[in-house]
């Protein structure tokens, strides 16, 4: 019974509650055609959530959703081209670079100037060497020429003085080799520096007063590196010239000393020929010289010039040691000369004669003396300038000769 009841009492209260909500569904229907919901509280209307109208939106609204067009400002000449822009410019990394290499650029130019200043020294001091030894090879050829007595003490003071200028000479050209390995490493910083302004063109961040400042910079780098060349051609020219002039004239003062010794002047030393340029000649006779006399100074000197087959195996030179001082070096060096001006490549062959005859002391004793005579005539020779690579020895007997003598000939 009790069921029942419950039941029929949940059934009234389900149809209740739809009932209610078709109610009030149906209010919300009418209150929203009316224009607004009813407000449950106040009894009034709400404002509506959502408006759909023809009217224009309000001026605020307008100024945020839509943008007025912006007019750009007017550039003119002057704005570009003026100071603004350029004074606009700063401190760039191209520009430190740049201070750097000029910085280095005058150190380089201040070695310069100072490797410069030593070279001309040093060209003013082969100068005056050169002028002190010509002063004293002039006083001695112009009193050999005059005539003068054999070993003349005051000559002998001025070949010394000679020979030291000469080698004062030579301590210059070894400054000259000093100075030129100075300037080579000053070449080489010069091309760096050269190759460096060159890169930093590429560099990024430059502004235009940067690479106007680097082409100058540019400028005088090439300038310094002409100058730098300039100076290393001339040093080598000196070393050269001053190498080359001293070997003839150390050859000349050994001639120079040979006349002082025998009271004769020579000409220049044979050894200054260019033998080595002169085209190789062949030979098929000797040049030989005219008869210039029986008796010279108690010796016996015979040169002859007119070309003979080799065959006949005539000397060039006929030395007679028959006495203590046989004065032998003018005609030999005469002979030796005109041989040489006909067969720049010629060779010589030295040839010691001994009598034959005697008994074997004798013979011990006359080839002792011959060779003594042959090496005084070579020591003559090379004194003269003629290179002992160009000398052959031997030694002979002969039948006609009746004392020491010495031969010489070309071959």
């Amino acid at each position: 019974m009790t069921r029942n009841v419950s039941t029929r009492r949940g059934a009234s209260f389900s149809r209740f509650a739809c009932n209610a909500a078709v109610f009030a569904l149906a209010g919300l229907s009418a209150a929203l055609i009316n224009g607004a919901p009813a407000d449950a509280r106040t009894g009034g209307t709400m404002p509506p959530a959502l408006v759909v109208t023809n009217e224009p939106l309000p001026n605020e609204l307008q100024s945020k959703i839509y943008q007025q067009p912006r007019r750009a400002p007017v550039i003119d000449t002057q704005q570009v081209m003026g100071s603004q822009y350029w004074d606009e410019g700063s401190e760039t990394i191209v520009g430190r670079k740049i201070d750097d290499l000029r910085k280095e650029l005058f150190g380089l130019q201040g070695n310069v100037s100072g490797l410069s200043d030593r070279l001309n020294q040093l060209e003013q001091a082969g100068q005056n060497h050169s002028a002190d030894y010509y002063a004293n090879v002039a006083t001695i050829s112009t009193q050999l020429q005059s005539g003068t007595t054999p070993g003349n003490p005051r000559l002998i003071k001025r070949l010394s003085v000679a020979r030291n200028s000469l080698e004062q000479l030579a301590g210059n050209v070894a400054s000259l080799n000093d100075l030129a390995v100075e300037i080579s490493n000053s070449a080489s910083m010069a091309g760096f520096l050269l190759e460096s302004a060159r890169t930093t063109y590429s560099l990024s961040g430059a502004v235009e007063e940067d690479h106007v400042r680097l082409s100058q910079l540019e400028d005088s780098i090439s300038n310094t590196v002409v100058a730098i060349d300039r100076m290393l051609n001339t040093v080598n020219d000196d070393i050269t010239r001053t190498v080359a002039y001293l070997s003839t004239e150390r050859n000349n003062l050994r001639t120079l000393s040979l006349g002082i010794t025998t009271g004769d002047l020579f000409g220049k030393s044979l050894g200054t020929r260019p033998f080595s340029g002169a085209p190789q000649t062949s030979m098929n006779a000797a040049p030989q010289a005219m008869p210039m006399g029986d008796d010279m100074a108690g010796g016996y000197v015979q040169p002859v010039s007119q070309p003979a087959p080799l065959a006949s195996a005539r000397p060039l030179v006929k030395i007679r040691f028959d006495k203590a001082n046989v004065d032998y070096e003018q005609p030999v060096y005469m002979a030796v000369n005109e041989a040489l001006q006909r067969y720049p490549n010629a060779r010589f062959e030295l040839v010691a004669v001994q009598p034959t005859g005697g008994n074997s002391a004798e013979a011990t004793i006359e080839s002792t003396r011959a060779r003594r005579n042959a090496e005084k005539v070579l020591r003559s020779l090379t004194e003269m300038g003629v290179s002992l690579d160009r000398i052959d020895l031997s030694n002979l007997q002969s039948n006609e000769a009746t004392t020491s003598e010495v031969h010489l000939y070309v071959r």
